[in-house]
C-alpha cells in the first residue's frame, strides 16, 4: 500500500469529498459491545476506496480453495475431552451472508472468506488435506500401508477427528509417520491425536522434524511465556466476541482451537541442507530453512508426486517478519533465498504446492508466480528499508515512508495479513539497527505515564484534549486524535471519558486494518478501555509431554528470570543439582541478586546438594510434587542446608497472565496464584 493511500484511509475525510450513508446491511448487525460504535462515514469511505482500488474480479484464489473437495463432516463443531467446544465453524458464519461489512476492511473481509473452507480435500492422488478444522491444515500423504501426516494441528481433539474424518471417507489406515515441519504448536500440538503410543513405542511410528525442533519448540515461548500469552490475546483477537465488529479471522486461518497440546520428540532429525528419506515407499526431500518463519522448519518436495510442501514459508500473504505476540525477529533477507532455492531447485519439477496455511498452488506457472512474488516481497522489504535506513529513516519514520513496489501491491499473495508492511518494516530495522532513532531524546526517554502529566498540563488540561479529540473524531483524523488521546489516558488513567473516547478512534482505526494482527490489536486496546481486564481462555500448554522435552538447563534458566531480584538482595547460596539417570550436574548459585546455572560442574563448597532422577524432578517441574514429597518418599536425597531452598522460593514470582496493557484498566486487584512452573507460565500455541 503506498503512503499516500495509506494516509488517505486513515485521513480519508480530509481527501474525499461528500459522505456516505451506513449502510442498512452494517445497521443490521449488533456490535457487540454497548458502547460499540458503527463505521463512521470516514470509515465507510476507506472501505468503498479499497473495493475500487483492488482486484476483487480476480477468482483464481476462490477456484483454487476449492478445488479438490471431497467432502465435509455434518458438524462444524468439535468437542474437547472435557465436553468442551474445542472448535466451532459455525462462529464465522457470518461471512457466508454474502455481505460487505464496512467494519472489515475488504481484502481481509476476502481472506476471511477463503479461510472458511471446511472438510477433506485432494491436492493430487495421494496427498489429501483436512482444513478449516484448526488454525492450520493437516495433510495425509498416502504411503503403501499407512497415512504420512503433515503437522497433526494445535491440539489433539481436532488432529484426531481429521484422522477419524478422513479413515471414514478414504478408508481406515494406520499412522506410519509424522512430519513437523517447524517448530510452532499449531503444527505439532495435535500429535497425541494422530500418534498412538504403542505403536510409537514398537517402532511403527517415525516422527521426522527438522534440526533443533525441540529446543525451539519450548525455548522460543519459555523465557518470555506469560508477556507472550497476554500479548498474543490482542493480535489474535482473543479478547473479541467473533463477530463483524470483533474477530473475523487469523489471516493463516480463524483461529486456534482448544484442547490439549502435546509433543514428542522426533525419531528423525532432518539435519542437512538438503536431505532425501523415504518411508512406507514414499520418497521425500527435505530442504531445511532455518530461521525463516520459525528457528527451526523445513520444507518438503515429493519427487515421486511432484508436489512441494512450503510448509509456513509461502502462505497467502506476506507473513511476520516480527509477529506481535513476541518472539526474536526474523530474517527477511535469509527467507527470500529459502524462496529462491525452492524456485530454482523444486519450481520447475512442481505441478502442486501446498503448504500448512491457505490453499495448494497448481501449475509449473502459477508455482513459480507464487514464490517469486513471496520471495520479492520478504527480499524488497528488507533490501528497500535498509535502502531508506542508509538515507536517514529512522524506526520511528520506516512505516511511514516504506513503500512496496506496486506489482507486489496488486497481488493478492502478497498483501499484507498475518504481516504488515507497516511492522514489517520496523522489524527489519530493529534486526539491524535496533530501538534507537538516533535521537538522544529518545535514547533514555522519560515512561509514558512520567511524561503525560506534562503534556497535559501544557495542552491545557483534560476538558481541552476531548474537546479536540472529540474535533479530530470528528474529522476522521483518527491518528492525530490518539497521539493526544493516549496522552491523557496515561495522565488521567481513571478518567473513563477520555478512555472511551480512545476506544471509539482505536476502533475506527481497527476497522481499516487489512492486516487482522492490527485490527485486533486496536480493537482489544479499545475494549479494555471500556470495559477492563477480563480474562478469557487463552491457548497454553503445560503438559507432561512440554516438561518432558524441556532440558533441566532450560528449566533452571527459567527460575532466573521468575525470581525477582529485589527480593534477593544480600543472599548468597550454591546449589548443586545432580540427575543420576541421564547423568547431568548443575550448579546453581545465587550472587549479587541474581541466579545463574552452569551445566556439568559441582562446587566443593555448595551450601546444598540435591540429588534426584530426572524422570523425577519433572513431578516438580510441572508441580504434581514437592522436592520435600520426593525426599519424604525416598525418591531424593537432599545433603546440606534446605533453607536454601525457602530462601529462593521467597523470592519466585507468579507471574499475573493479566496484567495491565493500557493505563487504567485493570479492575481487581492482582490475584496472588500459586505458583505451578510449566503450568501457567509458559505458552506455546503459536508460529506466526
Amino acid at each position: 500500500m503506498s503512503r499516500s493511500l495509506r494516509n488517505s484511509i486513515l485521513v480519508l475525510g480530509a481527501v474525499i469529498a461528500g459522505g456516505l450513508a451506513v449502510p442498512g446491511s452494517a445497521q443490521e448487525i449488533k456490535h457487540y459491545s454497548p458502547k460499540g460504535k458503527m463505521p463512521s462515514e470516514y470509515t465507510i469511505q476507506a472501505q468503498k476506496l479499497q473495493r475500487a482500488l483492488l482486484p476483487f474480479a480476480d477468482k483464481q484464489d476462490f477456484e483454487e480453495a476449492k478445488r479438490g473437495f471431497i467432502a465435509a463432516p455434518p458438524y462444524r463443531k468439535i468437542m474437547n475431552d472435557k465436553g468442551d467446544v474445542a472448535w466451532n465453524m459455525d462462529n464465522w458464519d457470518f461471512l457466508l451472508q454474502g455481505k460487505d461489512f464496512d467494519s472489515i476492511h475488504p481484502s481481509l473481509q476476502r481472506q476471511a472468506l477463503l479461510n472458511m473452507e471446511y472438510g477433506l480435500f485432494e491436492v493430487v492422488p495421494g496427498i489429501y488435506q483436512v482444513r478449516g478444522f484448526d488454525l492450520a491444515s493437516i495433510s495425509f500423504i498416502k504411503g503403501d500401508t499407512g497415512w504420512i501426516v503433515i503437522d497433526p494441528l494445535t491440539v489433539k481433539e481436532t488432529a484426531r477427528a481429521a484422522l477419524k474424518f478422513i479413515n471414514e471417507k478414504l478408508g481406515e489406515r494406520p499412522v506410519v509417520a509424522v512430519i513437523i515441519s517447524h517448530s510452532h504448536a499449531d503444527h505439532f500440538g495435535g500429535i497425541r491425536g494422530v500418534v498412538d503410543d504403542a505403536a510409537l513405542a514398537a517402532g511403527k511410528v517415525q516422527i521426522i522434524a527438522p534440526i533443533g525442533f525441540m529446543n525451539e519448540a519450548i525455548a522460543e515461548n519459555l523465557y518470555a511465556g506469560n508477556a507472550m500469552t497476554r500479548r498474543k490475546t490482542y493480535t489474535y483477537g482473543d479478547l473479541m466476541p467473533v463477530n463483524p465488529f470483533g474477530q473475523v479471522d487469523a489471516s493463516i486461518g480463524k483461529g486456534v482451537a482448544s484442547g490439549e497440546v502435546g509433543i514428542l520428540p522426533p525419531t528423525i532429525t532432518i539435519d542437512q541442507p538438503i536431505q532425501e528419506l523415504t518411508i512406507d515407499g514414499v520418497r521425500m526431500v527435505f530442504q531445511n530453512t532455518p530461521g525463516t518463519e520459525a528457528p527451526a522448519e523445513m520444507n518438503t518436495w515429493f519427487p515421486d508426486l511432484k508436489a512441494f510442501w512450503a510448509a509456513e514459508n509461502i502462505v497467502g500473504g506476506q507473513h511476520n517478519i516480527l509477529t506481535l505476540r513476541g518472539a526474536p525477529v526474523r530474517d527477511a533477507l535469509a527467507w527470500s533465498q529459502y524462496i529462491n532455492v525452492a524456485l530454482y531447485e523444486f519450481g520447475d519439477k512442481a505441478d502442486v504446492m501446498f503448504a500448512s496455511h491457505s490453499w495448494p498452488r497448481w501449475g509449473k506457472e502459477r508455482i513459480a508466480e507464487v514464490m517469486r512474488g513471496q520471495r520479492d516481497m520478504y527480499a524488497n522489504l528488507n533490501n528497500q528499508v535498509l535502502h531508506l535506513a542508509n538515507t536517514g529513516v529512522t524506526i520511528n519514520q520506516i512505516h511511514n515512508v516504506y513503500d512496496p513496489p506496486k506489482s507486489l501491491q496488486d497481488q493478492w499473495y502478497t498483501r499484507a495479513y498475518h504481516g504488515s508492511y507497516l511492522h514489517n518494516s520496523r522489524a527489519v530495522i530493529q534486526r539491524y539497527l535496533g530501538f534507537w532513532d538516533l535521537n538522544p531524546a529518545t535514547l533514555v526517554p522519560l515512561s509514558p505515564e512520567d511524561s503525560a502529566p506534562l503534556y497535559l498540563e501544557m495542552m491545557g488540561g483534560a476538558t481541552k484534549v476531548i474537546a479536540k479529540g472529540r474535533e479530530l473524531y470528528a474529522q476522521g483524523q483518527y491518528r492525530l486524535a490518539s497521539e493526544i488521546l493516549n496522552k491523557l489516558v496515561y495522565a488521567e488513567p481513571r478518567n473513563q471519558d477520555a478512555k472511551d473516547l480512545l476506544a471509539d478512534i482505536y476502533e475506527q482505526m481497527g476497522y481499516q486494518f487489512e492486516s487482522p494482527s492490527l485490527r485486533n490489536s486496536f480493537l482489544a486496546g479499545a475494549k479494555e478501555l471500556r470495559d477492563g481486564v477480563i480474562a478469557v481462555k487463552a491457548a497454553k500448554a503445560g503438559s507432561p509431554d512440554f516438561v518432558r522435552g524441556t532440558t533441566t538447563q532450560l528449566f533452571l534458566n527459567y527460575l532466573g528470570i521468575q525470581m525477582d531480584s529485589r527480593k534477593a538482595e544480600g543472599m548468597k547460596f550454591k546449589i548443586n543439582l545432580s540427575t543420576p539417570d541421564n547423568g547431568e550436574k548443575f550448579v546453581v548459585e545465587m550472587s549479587n541478586a541474581t541466579l545463574t546455572t552452569i551445566a556439568g560442574y559441582q562446587a566443593s563448597d555448595a551450601d546444598l546438594t540435591i540429588i534426584i532422577d530426572r524422570r523425577e524432578l519433572e513431578d516438580v517441574m510441572i508441580g504434581t510434587a514437592t522436592l520435600s514429597d520426593k525426599v519424604s518418599s525416598g525418591k531424593a536425597k537432599m545433603d546440606g542446608n534446605p533453607q536454601v531452598l525457602a530462601q529462593l522460593g521467597s523470592t519466585m514470582t507468579a507471574f499475573d497472565n493479566w496484567f495491565e496493557v493500557l493505563p487504567g484498566t485493570k479492575k481487581l486487584p492482582d490475584a496472588s496464584p500459586k505458583h505451578e512452573v510449566f503450568k501457567d507460565d509458559a505458552t506455546y500455541f503459536e508460529g506466526p
